[in-house]
């Protein structure tokens, strides 16, 4: 039997534009040669929907776009995922099984993700159906656990609709989950996921087909929309895609980017370049997701910034052919301060004072992106933001947060690997010691831990979910654990004002890690 499976970037809450380019997919010689073509989850609204999926004007939009398909489906065969009020039930995620001008059956998905829960009702799970003399099981990448030896009715072939959000362990987790179903029930398998962003989230593709040995017949590749047909009588394998984390990553967050700005019709980023290693990192990524002439760079340097980090910066941008300007903020901060004189009196110069200089930064920035249309990324990285080490409407202004899902160490592995064919990130750059340079000589080792240990730690806490204890037994200082899983606390209140961060890990901070904040 011939499979046609397809990734593709679906256009959230838009029925209409997801129809026509099911239409074309369908109309191509490679879907018209298969018996069956498989779409991923939600093909024709999107996901996530949040409260739009309640609204009955976007269902009745959904439901006259399935008729369309129905309607145009002679000959043809395939599954479409899409919102669906069922009779006696309610509002279901489900899959459509669409063949010959008819609708023969309809999977509802079972186990929903707690935003899911506010507007769908708990479905069916995985069903099987019968299809050219084969018994198929049919159901969302969340339901397949229901899937065992056990199982009511054997299948021949298992078809999974994903949806997936991606973290950069989530294809490695699907490839060996979607391997396990095959050796437990000795069936074929199909996963066809989608690709693209919204907002925060990324979809990274991926689809495959397996036959009942386990062996990779399709591989189709990520972060691309693609489509492929699967065999799923052959024998013979194709070469098995397993690309590093740190190029998925990369790939993601390029992504992520692009997609931010054309489904918001943007076209313009501008930044502050500091000659840091976080900000060099974003204006690549921006220059690859957006082009070079895209991307322009300030660079606003203060009486502490010392003359090599002015040099980075140009160099990196001269690098990368994006533009820039040059405004020191030395003279916005001495009116300023001698402005708040009769405020503070003879109190000393403290934290104030660099707090200042940061929120003349960032009000440059937003000034510089209201002034030409463009959009502010913020430069803030993971590491920074579980700490607090940042200022508020300062540094972590900007309405895209585009590395806040990275630590510092992982911020300094994806700069090398980008690095890896020739020098784009200025090697001095990665080299030296981080700095916010908002006084004489200041080193984020002036606050932070080591890197390195702070991550470490950091990671245990968030991602494995370890408590102090838990962190200390394996091999911690017990009063910098206590330290840094204190100040990862106090600061959840000012988390919650940061710009929506691009999902790259497992445990993000705003979506999926929240924290009461008193």
């Amino acid at each position: 039997m011939k499979i046609h499976i397809v990734q593709h970037n679906i256009a959230t809450n838009n029925p209409e534009v997801n129809l026509e380019w099911i239409l074309k997919e369908l109309d191509t010689p490679e879907s018209k040669d298969s018996l069956l073509t498989v779409f991923p989850a939600c093909t024709l609204c999107g996901y996530p929907q949040y409260a739009s999926a309640a609204y009955t004007d976007l269902q009745k939009r959904a439901q006259s776009a399935l008729q369309e398909l129905v309607s145009r489906s002679e000959h043809r065969a395939f599954l479409v995922g899409m919102p669906l009020q069922i009779q006696n039930k309610g509002l279901c995620n489900a899959i459509v099984f669409v063949q010959n001008c008819a609708i023969r059956g309809i999977v509802t998905k079972k186990y929903l993700a707690p935003d899911e829960q506010k507007y769908f009702v708990r479905g069916e799970g995985v069903q099987t159906i019968q299809f050219q003399n084969q018994m198929i099981a049919i159901g969302f990448y969340e339901d397949l656990k229901e899937l065992n030896r056990q199982h009511i009715e054997q299948p021949d072939m298992v078809i999974c609709c994903g949806c997936n959000i991606f973290d950069y362990n989530k294809p490695y987790r699907t490839r060996y989950r979607m391997r396990k179903i095959v050796e437990n029930l000795n069936s074929a398998l199909v996963y066809s996921n989608r690709i693209g962003g919204e907002g925060s989230l990324l979809y990274a593709g991926g689809s495959l087909a397996m036959n009942a040995a386990g062996n990779v017949l399709c591989q189709l590749p990520y972060f691309e929309e693609y489509s492929a047909t699967a065999d799923m009588q052959l024998l013979e394998t194709c070469e098995d895609e397993k690309p590093e984390a740190v190029e998925l990553v990369y790939k993601a967050l390029v992504m992520g980017i692009r997609e931010y700005f054309t489904k918001n019709r943007l076209q313009r980023a501008v930044l502050g370049l500091s000659g840091g290693i976080d900000s060099a990192l974003v204006c690549v990524l921006a220059a690859d997701a957006l082009g070079p002439e895209n991307v322009h760079g300030l660079l606003m340097p203060s009486q502490y910034s010392t003359d090599h980090s002015v040099q980075d910066a140009e160099d990196l941008a001269r690098n990368l052919g994006v533009s820039y300007d040059i405004v020191p903020i030395k003279p916005v901060f001495d009116v300023l301060r001698e402005s708040m004189k009769p405020v503070f009196g003879d109190r000393a110069e403290d934290v104030t004072e660099e707090n200042m200089q940061a929120r003349i930064r960032g009000t440059m920035v937003m000034s510089y992106a209201n002034k030409f249309g463009a959009l502010a990324l913020n430069t803030t990285n993971k590491s920074e933001s579980a700490m607090g080490y940042g200022t508020l409407y300062g540094d972590s202004c900007g309405s895209l947060s585009v590395i806040g899902d990275l630590y510092k160490t992982e911020v300094y592995e994806l700069s090398e690997w980008i690095n890896r064919d020739g020098i784009r990130i200025p090697q001095h750059t990665i080299d030296k010691a981080p700095s916010a340079e908002l006084r004489p000589g200041q080193k984020d080792s002036d606050s932070l831990p080591d890197y390195a240990v702070l991550d470490a730690i950091l990671n245990l806490h968030l991602e494995e979910a370890m408590c102090h204890d838990e962190i200390v037994a394996e091999g911690y200082d017990p009063d910098l654990v206590a330290e840094v899983l204190r100040k990862v606390r106090i600061n959840e209140w000012k988390r919650l004002q940061f710009a929506p961060v691009i999902k790259v890990s497992p445990m993000t901070f705003g979506i999926d890690r929240r924290w009461p904040i008193s």
